[in-house]
């Protein structure tokens, strides 16, 4: 007899309530307080009516009390509902503010201790909470809660409330945003441009305001103080064709496009010759962010064939991370002798002394403490970094040129 297939079991359901206070304050000053005195006991003056937690409250003071039992002897306050309700459960606070600035206020609070019989319960429209005896008039008359002939208060309303907390079962996707797909897409299809660039033989197509909210080179060029907003041709010196269309397209993707496939659109470049021409336009161009990736890539390219070129870059650019990291890579005792063996070394000790004694500084560092600098090859601090493949020694042109 075939037994039947086993409905997997479903998963507990669950529920929660929580029970919490809607709290809401209003400020009620009283002006003129001795010429309210003897209207009698009873009778009130009434704040404006404000609303918290779904209903309508008002705070009551009677200059004469409320019972006439009192004599007159004490002021009454009390805080009513003011709209219709039944049952409605609330804690209250009434403080009498006190005017000398010495924040001796006098507080009737249900927030700050313990309810032996939980929040109080009104009952219906017009129903109090307050005190008969809420300070002795002779008192208050004389203290520092009256200030020229005023009275401040506080009242806080919170007004409980009950919700039941469930699982949620239906939720709605949330596509991540495609807006750089859609620039990009709007940059190859041409449509609005306004500028071409030419750059070596080629021409770059691009929309003004899109790379002045990128840069604030471009911003300066075409709507600073000097610049021409009406200008529609720039010719572009001094970068490369590929490293430029690399830099616009990472201006509206904000990402960096394919580095292997831009290497390979110029035969005699390897990568990391295409990021470091890209690292000094990212500069040039004040794109930040985009330098900064540059930085990253480099870093996590460094060999032996690279190294030195990398540090002249980051020496002549200003990037401190990226320098460090390419001294601490050279000098490490392994890496060292096929560094100083490569023509970039070479280039090196002819055009940038100075760093030759950074890196003497930072052998010194590793030969007295081994443990303080990464023996491998990554040594890079930007460990976000997405890791390439390595790259070939570059021709001494290309390394001049960057």
């Amino acid at each position: 007899m075939a037994i039947p297939p086993q409905t997997p079991p479903q998963p507990p359901s669950w529920s929660r309530s929580v029970t919490e206070t809607v709290r809401g304050s209003h400020q009620f000053t009283v002006r003129g307080f001795s010429l309210a005195k003897g209207m009698g006991p009873g009778r009130y003056l009434a704040s404006d009516i404000f609303a918290v937690g779904g209903y309508h409250w008002a705070v009551y003071l009677y200059p004469d009390g409320k019972n006439p039992e009192d004599n007159a002897n004490y002021v009454s306050v009390f805080v009513a509902l003011a709209s219709d309700g039944a049952d409605v459960r609330a804690l209250f606070e009434l403080t009498l503010l006190d005017q000398s600035g010495r924040a001796r206020h006098k507080v009737h609070s249900h927030f700050d201790r313990a309810l032996q019989a939980g929040p109080y319960t009104l009952k219906y429209r017009g129903s109090m909470w307050g005190y008969k005896r809420f300070y002795r008039r002779s008192l208050l008359e004389t203290s520092d809660f009256l200030k020229n002939d005023c009275l401040v208060m506080n009242c806080t309303v919170g007004v409980v409330k009950n919700r039941i907390e469930t699982p949620k079962n239906i939720q709605i996707h949330v596509p991540p945003s495609d807006m750089g797909r859609c620039f990009k897409e709007l940059l190859s299809l041409g449509i609005g441009c306004d500028i071409t660039f030419e750059v070596g033989d080629e021409k770059v197509r691009a929309h003004k305001w899109i790379l002045a909210a990128r840069s604030p080179v471009f911003k300066a060029q075409f709507f600073g103080p000097i610049g021409k907003p009406d200008l529609r041709r720039v010719v572009v010196e001094d970068v490369e064709p590929v490293v430029f269309k690399a830099m616009v397209n990472f201006i509206y993707a904000d990402e960096l496009p394919s580095i292997h496939e831009l290497a390979g659109s110029v035969s005699m470049w390897t990568s990391t010759v295409v990021v470091q021409h890209l690292l000094a336009a990212a500069d040039r161009y004040g794109l930040d962010r985009l330098r900064i990736l540059c930085e990253a890539k480099l870093c996590d390219e460094l060999t032996p064939e690279t190294v030195a070129t990398t540090l002249a870059l980051a020496e002549q650019h200003h990037c401190a991370e990226l320098k460090s990291s390419c001294l601490k890579f050279a000098a490490v005792r392994e890496n060292l002798g096929a560094v100083m063996e490569t023509e970039g070394f070479n280039y090196l000790e002819e055009t940038c002394p100075s760093l030759l004694s950074d890196l003497l500084a930072t052998v010194a560092v590793v030969d007295d403490d081994p443990a303080s600098v990464n023996r491998k090859r990554g040594v890079c601090g930007n460990e976000g970094a997405a890791p390439v493949e390595s790259v070939e020694a570059s021709e001494r042109r290309t390394r001049r040129r960057v």
